[in-house]
């Protein structure tokens, strides 16, 4: 389970990191990048799988796991990057990567965080 201290929940905080407008798509799942960070505070990270996206919320809350488990990995082997330097991350689920294994989200998570350029 992802740390409390490094999880996005508040609607103003997603509200905020929409409004930026930076994101990145990649085989299903879009990464929404929120501002530059000033002091240093862990970087949280929301996870969004739209009812829109599949009617079940067991395929829905799937796939919100296994994105949320990948962040984990990386979180845990210091491999985020750049990404590190953001107040805030959102990553939402598509239709495509429903059906996707750990393995490919997992791949498309990495390509994803290591691809932000701040």
């Amino acid at each position: 389970m992802l740390p409390k201290e490094y999880r996005l929940k508040s609607r103003s905080a997603f509200k905020a990191t929409y409004k930026v407008k930076n994101s990145f798509h990649k085989g299903g799942i879009t990464m929404f990048v929120g501002i530059l960070k000033k002091e240093d505070v862990p970087t949280k990270a929301g996870f969004v799988v739209s009812k829109k996206v599949h009617k079940r919320a067991v395929k829905r809350n799937r796939l919100k796991r296994l994105m949320r488990e990948s962040y984990r990995l990386m979180l845990k082997n210091n491999s985020l990057g750049n990404s590190q330097k953001c107040l805030s991350l959102i990553f939402v689920g598509s239709e495509k990567a429903l059906n996707k294994s750990f393995d490919e989200i997992n791949s498309v998570m990495k390509k994803l965080v290591g691809g932000v350029d701040v």
